[in-house]
């Protein structure tokens, strides 16, 4: 393996370190907000009327 190579590989490894270490910060955030009752739970039906829910709002403040 030569340098360059090299380097790509390490690049891509603290790459791939840094967004685990991204998605355990998000994971724990998450959990806390379960904990406090203040995660919102439901399935795709659920998030899709909320997001057309949340634009609405966001409209109506203009």
């Amino acid at each position: 393996m030569n340098e360059q190579e090299y380097l790509f590989e390490l690049i891509k490894k603290r790459r791939i370190e840094k967004r685990r270490l991204e998605i355990a910060a998000n994971a724990k955030i998450v959990l806390n907000s379960l904990k406090q009752g203040t995660a919102k739970k439901g399935n795709v039906d659920d998030l899709i009327a909320d997001l057309l829910d949340n634009q609405d709002d966001e409209d109506s403040l203009e």
